[in-house]
């Protein structure tokens, strides 16, 4: 299942019927899963976890090291989880000192000439369009969409189930099951489309959006708007998982569009 002109260090653990295609690179400390199919021209460095049928398509490089001045030769990992798929081009770059790992989770898309950097954490189920860049540090949720050419700054965090719409530049945090987009990035409204995708009820669906139409839409100042939710909706799984993200976040979150800069 190996071609012999692909070069794989005889202590990388490689399982049985993996196939790798010809002139592709995989270093000493690498560990890929079974019915994985690895691409020609592909670099797998050092450091790299690849999980069960994942495919990784031509020009990738998985697990170089970071592009951090402060990276000092630690022993760190990429994690890749199964039935992830890695399309061309794409470059993903093993963790730092900071969480020792940078890690990708099941049945994600990633698609050409996207970013993943040092240090991120992103969950189950996501697509990055092509040319998705992540700084790093970076924390996303499981089903995430991020269309083309969008840019994450770093240490920002992502809520699951949040799409973010295509070349923007995402500078704060973006919370959960909302769509974010515009210049400065702005609140666009929940994630409808996705969420009845993905089996939400109407009614869950409807208190996500009143949620968010008082932090958003009703209210300038989010400190006062956090107590009004808080007050006035039923305790649930969402509105505490909103709640929660909101006032956990350093960065600050996405304003409502034409909202006031006010502070929590």
């Amino acid at each position: 299942m190996i071609q012999p002109l692909s070069y794989i260090h005889p202590e990388a653990k490689i399982a049985q019927n993996v196939v790798v295609e010809p002139f592709t690179t995989i270093h000493k400390d690498v560990e890929i899963g079974e019915g994985t199919w690895i691409g020609s021209n592909v670099t797998i460095m050092n450091g790299a976890r690849i999980g069960k049928n994942c495919r990784i398509f031509p020009g990738a490089v998985i697990s170089g090291e970071p592009q951090d001045l402060k990276f000092e030769g630690e022993v760190t990992t990429t994690e890749i989880g199964d039935n992830t798929t890695i399309r061309e081009c794409v470059t993903i770059n093993r963790g730092t000192k900071d969480r020792y790992k940078t890690v990708i989770g099941k049945n994600c898309l990633i698609q050409a000439y996207s970013h993943i950097a040092h240090d991120c954490f992103i969950g189950d189920n996501c697509i990055f369009s092509n040319s998705s860049t992540l700084a790093g540090h970076i924390t996303v949720g499981d089903y995430v969409v991020l269309a083309g050419m969008v840019a994450v700054h770093q240490f920002c965090k992502i809520g699951s189930h949040a799409f973010v719409t295509g070349g923007t530049l995402v500078r704060k945090d973006v919370p959960p099951y909302i769509k974010a987009a515009r210049e400065p990035i702005s609140y666009a409204g929940i994630n409808s489309v996705g969420l009845r995708r993905r089996g939400f009820s109407n009614e869950q669906i409807n208190e996500i959006q009143n949620i968010y139409r008082v932090l958003f839409v009703q209210h300038s100042n989010l400190g006062k708007a956090l107590d009004i939710v808080e007050a006035e909706f039923e305790a649930t799984e969402l509105r505490d998982e909103i709640l929660g993200f909101v006032r956990a976040s350093n960065r600050g979150v996405v304003k409502g569009f034409g909202q006031g800069r006010a502070s929590m």
